[in-house]
């Protein structure tokens, strides 16, 4: 297979996996281990990958990825996690969804559930919700982000600090090693600590690629959230300081505390 046929692959491997290794990608497409150090290093030097030690991640950056794009990442595991999720969401409970492709996922998974009121900063969850005719939807208005559906700005601020929620699901664009959880947009940011401090319990749903992310902007701590659902295991330390915050660790498929 020659580099222009495989380099495709790599980023598509990438994308699922958040990394990929020398040692798997040589055994994935049968050739040496040379041969995928010029792939990674030539993907490198087109800004599409970013060099580590015994491999390559997806490159850090000041701007998040295309919303279609990221809806396309990872499916199955948004799927699980969500699922995990929503289990955990009880009926007759008010709640609040923020924005993001995991969060539409959740909000796909609260169709069948009754006497909620959801309150989101995302117009494509109220349009998922909509088709559950036992929930009451509540928009926060805002300055409306085209590329993702999204209401930021003062307004969608205001509105958020209105309200008391039992439940904040929140989803996040990257999660430092030290489980710091960021984000891209500063006025998402904003609204998103505006979420927190309106929520009574918080839950974050976010697949195991977003440790090989980075953004700049900070929004909390996992200290700060009271269950994280993810599908992966965590870096090494980052579970020992969960559990010395209190924070449960909740993996697709079963639950650690």
């Amino acid at each position: 297979m020659s580099q222009s046929f495989r380099q495709p692959d790599i980023l598509e491997i990438a994308h699922r996996d958040g990394k990929v290794t020398v040692e798997g990608l040589a055994s994935h497409f049968g050739v040496t281990l040379q041969t995928i150090r010029r792939d990674l290093t030539e993907l490198a030097e087109a800004g599409r990958l970013e060099r580590v030690h015994g491999g390559a991640i997806l490159p850090s950056n000041t701007t998040n990825i295309r919303y279609e794009e990221r809806r396309s990442l990872n499916p199955a595991a948004k799927a699980a996690i969500a699922r995990a999720c929503a289990a955990r969401i009880p009926n007759g409970v008010s709640l609040f969804l923020n924005i993001g492709t995991s969060t539409e996922a959740v909000a796909r998974e609260l169709l069948n559930h009754r006497d909620l009121m959801v309150v989101t900063n995302n117009m494509n969850v109220a349009n998922i919700l909509a088709g559950n005719p036992d929930c009451e939807i509540v928009v926060t208005g805002g300055h409306l982000r085209r590329t993702d559906g999204g209401l930021i700005g003062n307004l969608a601020e205001s509105t958020i600090r209105q309200f008391k929620f039992d439940l904040a699901v929140i989803g996040c664009s990257a999660l430092d090693r030290d489980g710091d959880i960021l984000d891209f947009d500063i006025q998402e940011v904003s609204v998103s600590k505006a979420i927190l401090k309106s929520g009574r319990k918080t839950f974050l749903v976010a697949d195991h690629t977003k440790f090989s992310r980075s953004a700049p902007a900070r929004i909390a701590s996992l200290a700060e959230v009271d269950t994280f659902f993810t599908d992966g295991p965590l870096p090494a330390g980052l579970e020992t300081a969960c559990a010395e915050w209190g924070t449960e660790i909740s993996m697709a498929g079963g639950a650690r505390p």
